[in-house]
Order: structure tokens, then sequence, then C-alpha cells
């Protein structure tokens, strides 16, 4: 039951997570929970519980900066890290739960790298911001991956973020499915051995003597 449960309780600490100004940029849990979905969560589950949860906090993000910031942020842009939430997924159902701590960990850790790689790609080749370091050279996809746009934080910077959540992330969710794995057999052996020791329907009082 714990294991079941545990994670959807995470996905709702994740969703709190997301509250605009509460995380540095990039610094997110999400890259983690797509990936640990993939590994723990069974179906279909796999899929639309951690996508719908970024969906709707994505969509509840771009309603407070269209109205309360006067951002227009309803941009068909804003859906091309799911290329990335995707392929996290299917990284995650290429590992098992029963996998070791280290194991799962650097399995996070890739998935985090491999978002950057992808999501900063897709940025440069499709440059929705017209940003005149994006050229379509070798040259612009490296300045998109290490230097970014003149005016904001690097995206090497983005990609620290990225890494350091993506590792801490996956080692507490793992760390607790791994804990928690650990304590249902022992609770129900302690159930089983009191249903043992209930004396049976009917029996004799000397006999439970």
């Amino acid at each position: 039951m714990k294991t079941k449960l545990l994670p959807i309780l995470l996905m709702v600490v994740f969703a709190l997570t997301r509250i605009p100004g509460l995380m540095p940029p990039n610094f997110s849990a999400a890259y983690a929970l797509l990936f640990c979905a993939g590994v723990y969560f069974t179906g279909r589950m796999a899929w639309w519980l951690p996508l719908s949860v970024l969906l709707v906090t994505d969509l509840g993000i771009d309603a407070y900066y269209q109205f309360f910031r006067g951002v227009d942020a309803f941009q068909p842009y804003q859906f091309i890290p799911y290329v990335g939430y995707v392929l996290l997924i299917l990284l995650g159902r290429r590992f098992k739960p029963q996998c070791s701590f280290l194991t799962l960990l650097a399995g996070g850790v890739l998935g985090a790298i491999l978002f950057y790689l992808i999501t900063n790609t897709l940025a440069w080749f499709f440059n929705p911001f017209g940003n005149p370091e994006y050229t379509r050279t070798l040259a612009g996809w490296i300045t998109a991956l290490t230097k970014g746009t003149a005016g904001y934080p690097t995206t090497f910077e983005f990609f620290r973020n990225t890494l350091t959540s993506g590792g801490l992330f996956t080692g507490l969710f793992v760390g607790a499915m791994k804990l928690s794995e650990a304590m249902e057999p022992e609770e129900e052996g302690e159930e089983e051995e009191a249903e043992d020791e209930e004396p049976a329907e009917g029996e004799p009082e000397e006999a439970r003597a």
C-alpha cells in the first residue's frame, strides 16, 4: 500500500515545488520524478499521472504570469520540454525497481543530462525567441549549450541546476521507495504473527491455556 501511495504523495509535493520563485531556475524535481515514474509506476499511470501534473501546473504558472505579471505566457514553445519529459519516462522504463540505489541514482543523473541536451538543442534549432547567438552552425549549437543568450544566466549554469536537482531528487525519491519497500515485509510479518497468536474460533478453553 505504501509503495503505491508514496509516489502520488511525492507528485503532490512536486506540484507545490513549482510555485513561481520558490526554486532557483532549472532547479526542479521534474527530471527525477519523471524518471522514477517510469521506474515505479505501472501501465498507463507512468504516463498520464506525471504528464498531467506537469500540464496542470504549467497552465497554472502561465495563468499567474499572464494575469498577474502581464507576460504573454501562453505560447507554443512551452511544449518543447515535453519532448524531454517523454524521453525521461522512457528512460525510466528501462530500469527496474529492484535495481540498486546507485544504479537508479545514475539513471536519474543520466536523465537530467539528456533532458538538458535535448531541450537546449531544440531551443537552438527552433529558436522561438529569435536569439541572434543561435545561428544554425556548430558554433551556434555550442553557444546554446554553454553560454546562451546575452542578458541571462549562462545555459551552463542552468545545466548545473538541472544536474544537481536531478541527482538530489532522484536520490530522495529512490531512497524513500527503498525504505518503504524494506518496511512493508516487516509490517506484513508482524500482522501474520498476530494472526497466528489468535486462538481459533470455537477452540476449547483447555486448549488455549
